[in-house]
């Protein structure tokens, strides 16, 4: 039979269906012994269920499996009732408790808000549990993604939006106060501003998750925040790593990629991560310096004779990596299946393909992993970063995705589309009762001007 009558013509008929006319054929009238046989059938059928509900009260509740995946005994009473339950996979575990996920993006211009929008979008796809994005803008990238957002008025969980509205010059104006940082990098003085994230949102965002708009997620990112639980106390910033790397002329800042950190906003806060003219005039002695300083001077030297430190590269970055080195203490990690990058590792050589592989068919192709803390093990991709494509300003229009022989295409372009082509009216859930809030921040104040202007008024 050629293909194309097979898939054309009606399947033959089902052989339960056959057996159930058949069946249905032969009946006869029930007799008295059959109907005192269905009566008792139906007694104990109906007992049985009673039974169960009444002993539902001895079953876990979701809570209580959820505290034993994170080692809280249960009471002496049920501490049997349900260890055959706990999953000690920790990377997989989620806390409810902590409330909403939270992430924190920097968007300026039409074309970074397209980026941007894919990897909100991914968010939505595959959140299980509410979001809060708190997005540093222009005016361009709040219009550009209210648009898309607009369309979600039945979202699958709550979601607030916030967008904080900055200016070029109100951003020169912090970078002044602290007094010695510049950038050469594309992102210019907007990505900056990942080392200000802390003072520009409120205090009482604690921790967020901040990505470059140049990626999206392909799982539940509740597993990433799930890694905030798992810190050391003292941690405060954590990112991947590639300690493999040698980079002299930028002080081998490639050794981090600060496109994706976890960061606990509140120690931040506590540590005083980044200086300003207002703390140096602080004389009381009731608050620390500035962490970031030494560390700075530590890696560039003294600033040069512009008063800016020289020979920073990769922007924001660099001062990250002089941030990290300095301070371990309140440095962790990232696995790098949160950072599978097209940009210098080629995405670990991992792909879509054959849906089979094991682990040892993707250890089999993996590079980059070398003499890293990944070595022997399998980056299993949460979460696809696509930069330095050169040529284009949104990556999903590289040259490279039209030529079929291009390792990543085959590897990645699939997905790519998928997400891109994904439609936001497709985020609505039909019985949903949660809401999509959007809030705007005017006038942002940095967290230095709000000391100061306590301090003033003392």
């Amino acid at each position: 039979m050629s293909s194309l009558h097979q898939y054309t013509t009606s399947p033959p008929p089902s052989p339960w269906r056959l057996r159930a006319v058949e069946f249905s054929a032969r009946r006869r009238p029930l007799h008295f012994r059959q109907i005192l046989f269905i009566v008792a059938s139906l007694t104990l059928t109906f007992s049985y269920i009673f039974f169960v509900r009444q002993s539902t009260h001895s079953e876990p509740t979701a809570t209580e499996s959820l505290l034993a995946i994170h080692n809280v005994p249960p009471p002496p009473s049920e501490q049997t009732a349900y260890i055959q339950y706990i999953d000690t996979h920790l990377e997989n575990s989620v806390d409810p408790s902590s409330g909403p996920i939270v992430f924190s993006f920097i968007v300026f211009s039409a074309d970074s808000a397209n980026e941007g929008a894919i990897l909100m979008k991914s968010i939505l796809m595959y959140s299980s549990v509410p979001i809060e994005f708190h997005i540093i803008c222009d005016l361009a990238a709040q219009e550009y993604l209210e648009k898309r957002l607009n369309l979600v008025t039945h979202p699958t969980h709550n979601v607030l939006v916030r967008f904080y509205h900055m200016t070029i010059a109100g951003m020169l104006a912090r970078i002044e106060r602290e007094g010695a940082i510049t950038t050469d990098h594309s992102a210019g003085v907007p990505g900056l501003m990942k080392l200000f994230i802390h003072e520009i949102l409120p205090n009482n965002v604690k921790r967020a998750i901040f990505i470059d708009t140049d990626a999206f997620f392909i799982t539940d990112p509740a597993l990433l925040w799930d890694y905030f639980l798992h810190l050391r106390p003292t941690t405060a910033i954590s990112m991947p790593t590639h300690l493999e790397q040698n980079a002299v002329e930028w002080h081998h800042a490639n050794r981090i990629c600060s496109c994706i950190m976890l960061l606990d906003l509140a120690r931040l806060r506590e540590l005083r991560l980044m200086d300003s003219v207002a703390y140096r005039n602080d004389s009381s002695g009731h608050f620390p310096p500035a962490l970031a300083p030494p560390a700075f001077e530590a890696m560039f030297g003294p600033p040069g004779a512009s008063g800016h430190y020289e020979g920073v590269k990769l922007g924001d970055q660099g001062y990250w990596w002089a941030i990290v080195s300095h301070r371990p203490d309140v440095f962790e990690h990232l696995s790098f299946e949160w950072e599978v990058s097209s940009c210098l590792l080629d995405m670990y050589f991992t792909g879509l393909g054959n849906d089979n592989a094991d682990v040892q068919d993707e250890l089999a192709v993996q590079i980059h992993t070398l003499g890293t803390l990944h070595q022997g093990e399998a980056i299993l991709p949460k979460m696809l970063h696509f930069n330095c494509l050169d040529g284009t300003s949104r990556y999903y229009e590289w040259e490279g995705w039209s030529d079929p022989t291009n390792s990543l295409t085959r590897r990645w372009y699939p997905a790519v589309q998928y997400h891109v082509g994904f439609k936001w009216l497709w985020l609505n859930h039909h019985r949903s009762e949660s809401t999509l809030r959007i809030e705007t921040v005017e006038n942002v104040i940095f967290a230095d001007e709000r000391f100061a202007a306590e301090q003033s008024d003392s």
